[in-house]
């Protein structure tokens, strides 16, 4: 079994059981705490004495305060936790199956992740309440303690208004492709005060919102596979190209990631020990590697299939024999091959490349 598989296991597991213990505390909630009555002169709550707890079992007060204090209000705290993370799981489903869309899912995302700490701070009031703690007073200076800490944690501020800021202005989203300060990856979440992506080798990588200065953005337009292909210095290009112009609409077929394309971009440089050729396709940010070993592939198949010499690094000596006959162009495949190329340069005029490798 698989070690993800495995944590999964355990982690419903665990949810399981505090589920069923949360219910079963509701159901016995007044034979385990009594039933509240009304409250006394003092403003003191009134509880019906058919608490379990409230009996005396030992003359020892550690004891009989463990069994009338800390028993009943541990449950409370099972309780208490129990609701707060099935808030949480709730929020979290609900929200994956009510929003589609890149959009959508990041504000969900952003919103889920606000409430979650919302709950979570509830809880622990809550909990203390229970725990007998006076939460009306600590509610009251929690805003001289907001601001206090607010003074000291200007970064915080700083990264949850960044977070605001990225996600409604819409830059990148959950599930795009960016570049962040050198390093691509995929957006797998964008928090209240940081932003996580993960690259190609399961790497994740989180950065503080108010950190990200610059980004590139790979998914918003289709992203542009390159293949380059050398041929030998002897071969005519004419005929190469004629071979192309004949099967280049076949290569699409073979390569399903290809949404447009692919184009013959022609001589891309004239290297050391051969001539180099220049293939590109249009296709989806995710599926460029790919896109990239496919279409190298099928050039390759092309090439063997058509006797076209693919060199490789060589130092040529000449010793003063006759030259080989040269290649002849017939003008079948001259003609081919013009009209190949204008078509190829007309239907890639607008995409923009680097000529290098």
């Amino acid at each position: 079994m698989k070690k993800e598989t495995k944590n999964k296991i355990i982690r419903w597991s665990l949810f399981g059981v505090l589920m069923i213990a949360t219910i079963l505390l509701f159901i016995f909630s007044p034979q385990l705490y009594g039933v509240k009555v009304g409250v006394d002169a003092d403003g003191n709550t009134i509880w019906d004495p058919i608490s379990i707890f409230n009996r005396t079992v030992s003359g020892n007060k550690y004891l009989q305060y463990m069994f009338e204090h800390a028993i009943p209000n541990t449950l409370q705290t099972i309780q208490i936790v129990g609701v707060a993370v099935l808030l949480a799981v709730a929020l979290h489903y609900l929200a994956k199956i009510t929003f589609h869309g890149k959009k959508a899912i990041t504000i969900s995302k952003l919103v889920v992740n606000f409430l979650k700490w919302v709950i979570a701070i509830a809880a622990v009031f809550f909990i203390l309440h229970a725990w007998g703690a006076n939460t009306t007073m600590m509610l009251a200076s929690a805003g001289v303690v907001t601001l206090i800490i607010g003074l000291g944690s200007q970064a915080l501020v700083a990264d949850i208004l960044a977070g605001i800021f990225i996600v409604f202005e819409g830059d990148f989203q959950v599930g795009d492709i960016v570049i962040i300060d050198g390093w691509r990856g995929e957006i797998q979440e964008i928090g209240v005060r940081t932003t996580k992506l993960i690259d190609a080798g399961g790497n994740v990588k989180i950065i503080n919102n108010s950190e990200i200065k610059t980004i590139i953005n790979q998914t918003k337009e289709l992203s542009i596979a390159k293949c380059y292909v050398g041929i030998g210095y002897e071969t005519r290009i004419e005929n190469v190209e004629a071979v192309i112009a004949d099967n280049i609409k076949n290569i699409k077929d073979k390569i399903p990631g290809v949404v447009e394309g692919p184009y013959y971009m022609g001589v891309s440089e004239l290297a050391e020990s051969s001539v180099n050729l220049l293939f590109i396709a249009k296709c989806k940010e995710g599926d460029i590697y790919q896109v990239q070993r496919d279409l190298n592939r099928e050039i390759k198949i092309l090439f063997d299939d058509n006797n076209i010499n693919i060199p490789f690094n060589q130092v040529v000596v000449h010793m003063g024999e006759e030259d080989k006959p040269k290649e002849v162009v017939s003008k079948k495949n001259l003609k081919k091959a013009e009209e190949f190329t204008e078509e190829q340069k007309e239907l890639s005029r607008d995409i923009e490349i680097e000529n290098q490798q």
